[in-house]
């Protein structure tokens, strides 16, 4: 197959050395997500947002790695019918930007999502991007990039991301990633931030993964029932 390419990896697939520590990144993120929630064999887990990229190993890494691939659904606003052939038992349906999802109340056991939520829009998108996960899935595992990592994800760019968002936009109009001085295209969270968009009377777990140093760690991630309790 020729690699497919995707506009959220056009500027990542540039820096140096970034396809290796992001595919790092997601084998732990993987690893949590199979510790805290625990998929059964026969449990069902519905993946929120893949990608039609094929350059990348790191590319849909849930599908890639999970070894039940017929438990496994994905959905995804670009076109992911490559993950049906690639992996003999995925079910992939493509859904439309902010959309209500395609399945019924607590269809699924597991609802995943990783590097998916910082580019649905403004805070309302992105609180109705988890009430969906929640509303589908009896346990919610949701991944971002973590705004207070000191490379941007995205860009490379070091620090720049740290300026007030409305700063940090301007600068990027200026430069080759105007793309993501959109909100609507990027909305990078904080450990508070993500916590705020699920309901109050759902707690999450918030936990640091991926690669960095000490406690400095590349991905955040976010970890619950859909009754309330984080797990």
């Amino acid at each position: 197959m020729l690699g497919q390419t995707s506009i959220l990896y056009a500027d990542s697939g540039r820096v140096p050395l970034a396809s290796r520590l992001s595919w790092r990144s997601r084998v732990r993120i993987y690893r949590l997500f199979l510790a805290v929630c625990a998929p059964g064999r026969d449990e069902r887990i519905l993946d929120v947002g893949v990608t039609s990229d094929t350059r990348f190993s790191e590319s849909n890494f849930l599908e890639r790695l999970y070894p039940l691939k017929d438990r496994i659904t994905c959905v995804g606003t670009e076109d992911g019918s490559h993950l049906e052939r690639e992996y003999p038992g995925v079910r992939f349906i493509r859904v439309g930007p902010g959309t209500r999802l395609p399945f019924g109340d607590r269809e699924f056991d597991v609802a995943f999502s990783n590097a998916v939520i910082e580019h649905v829009g403004d805070r309302d998108r992105q609180r109705a991007f988890v009430a969906e996960m929640l509303r589908v899935a009896r346990r919610v595992f949701v991944v971002t990039p973590n705004r207070w990592f000191p490379f941007e994800a995205h860009t490379g760019l070091p620090l720049a991301h740290y300026l007030p968002a409305a700063t940090f936009r301007a600068l990027l109009r200026r430069t080759r990633y105007r793309f993501w001085a959109e909100e609507a295209h990027l909305n990078l969270l904080a450990k508070g931030e993500l916590r705020q968009l699920f309901p109050p009377a759902v707690r999450p777990r918030l936990v640091l993964t991926g690669v960095g140093l000490g406690k400095l760690k590349s991905n955040l991630a976010a970890y619950a029932d859909s009754d309330g309790r984080g797990h």
